[in-house]
């Protein structure tokens, strides 16, 4: 009688695990967090009804889901339960209490540049899409106010921007005021290029007006007003860089290619190695659909005689400097960064958070992300999630077209549908690649 009531509890106790459900986020059954919701994700028997803080959650047929709930300050108790088990969260939150800082300010003060490739910025704050220029190192700029972990530029007597402390040294050095040398303008069957040279690196701006793109150089030691201003005109595809050759700045706007066979794709599979990116709510990882799709999409567009240069081709880390490094040596003319989207602290919503959604930072990519959200979006078949501005490192440069496309939610639970599944990889691999070649197709046609 004994053995046989042992065996039945084993017995129980095993049916039970089997229709328990797996939390896969929050990793941990204490949370401390400053985040305004705590967001819930796993999989479930999806015969089961499952509740999370009294609330009923959607299961997908494959068992996934995903919930949110609102944290009040404090200790919160986050209950989850099924018919066959219960599972307690806490989650400790405290609000970080914002102190406003004003601008401190002072007397002109020389400093210079510590390294290349060192962010302008329009404000003081460390993200977004602030930026307005990436400095050379030894750059000399005056500055004359801080605020924060920033200080004030000053360019001119109508024009200030910032810059990290962390990236500039002061100095009592007497600086000489830069020497205007020359000008000079070249023009390509698919290129401007203005040059001007100077006695000494001078702070610069760029803005990529509606029919131009304008280069600024300053030279506030030599007066408030010593500024020198270069326009050129810009083609319906394009891209530009800076460059600095022995005291030269080098501006170029150029056209991108419009046959297809010119043209250089890069293909970024997002993340990789060590690096995970989003987790599922099956426990799938992002960095290894990211990959299938890359794949993919490389094999289709080299169908087209394409010339295709992969970040990475296998599951391995691959830093963000060395992915635009990548795709400047190889001379793109587009890069296209993979990913699977996530939520951040916000109230979960499955039919809001969901679907494909592209990304672009400079405003020659726009065009690219319109093309891409239309397309992926289409093959793929997922929820039009809208084409957004962002600041991420990849999709910075201006030497080509950019643009990161989020083909799918790695934590909705409808979206883990098709994420999973090898035949909607592939209809968003022909997504992003039938993105491509229109945008390289309609360089030969009118605007749209």
């Amino acid at each position: 009688m004994r053995r046989g009531l042992i065996l039945f509890f084993t017995l129980f106790f095993v049916v039970l695990q089997a229709k328990s459900f797996e939390i896969i986020m929050p990793a941990e059954k204490k949370n401390v967090t400053t985040n305004n919701y705590a967001f819930i994700y796993g999989k479930a028997n999806p015969a089961e009804s499952l509740s999370i803080d009294g609330k009923g959650v959607y299961v997908a047929p494959n068992g996934a889901f995903a919930h949110s709930v609102k944290l009040q300050e404090g200790e919160n108790r986050v209950l989850i339960r099924t018919v066959y088990g219960l599972s307690l969260y806490k989650y400790f939150k405290s609000t970080p209490k914002s102190q406003e800082i004003s601008v401190e300010e002072f007397e002109p003060v020389k400093a210079y540049v510590n390294s290349d490739n060192i962010p302008l910025r329009s404000t003081p704050v460390d993200a977004g899409l602030n930026r307005i220029a990436h400095l050379f190192g030894g750059t000399h700029i005056v500055v004359n106010g801080s605020k924060g972990s920033f200080y004030r530029v000053h360019l001119s007597g109508s024009k200030d921007a910032w810059i990290a402390k962390k990236d500039v040294t002061l100095t009592d050095e007497d600086f000489y005021p830069g020497e205007f040398i020359n000008m000079d303008s070249e023009r390509y069957k698919n290129a401007m290029i203005q040059s001007i040279a100077f006695s000494k690196k001078l702070p610069y701006t760029i803005e990529d007006a509606e029919k131009e793109i304008i280069f600024r150089v300053y030279n506030p030691e030599l007066s408030e007003e010593s500024v020198y201003n270069l326009s050129i005109p810009k083609p319906k595809r394009y891209a530009y860089s800076v460059t600095l050759d022995e005291g030269k700045y080098i501006f170029k706007v150029r056209k991108l290619p419009e046959n297809i066979n010119d043209i250089t794709v890069v293909l970024d599979a997002g993340h990789g190695g060590t690096e995970k990116g989003a987790v599922g709510c099956l426990g799938d990882e992002e960095k290894n659909i990211n990959l299938k799709i890359a794949q993919k999409a490389a094999e289709l567009l080299k169908k087209q005689d394409i010339n295709v240069v992969m970040t990475r081709e296998l599951d391995a880390n691959v830093s963000l400097d060395d992915r635009v490094n990548t795709s400047i040596e190889s001379n793109a003319d587009i890069f296209v960064s993979i990913h699977l989207n996530s939520i951040g602290d916000v109230p979960m919503d499955i039919h809001k958070n969901r679907g494909t959604s592209v990304y672009y930072f400079n405003n020659n990519s726009k065009s690219l992300a319109d093309i891409m959200l239309r397309e992926v979006s289409h093959y793929a078949k997922t929820r039009d999630d809208g084409v957004h501005t962002a600041s991420f490192q990849v999709i910075r440069p201006t030497d080509y077209a950019a643009v990161l496309v989020e083909t799918a939610y790695m934590t909705n639970p409808m979206d883990s549908m098709l994420y999973t599944n090898d035949k909607w990889i592939d209809k968003a691999a022909k997504g992003i690649s039938e993105g491509i070649i229109r945008y390289i197709k309609t360089n030969k046609s009118k605007d749209e």
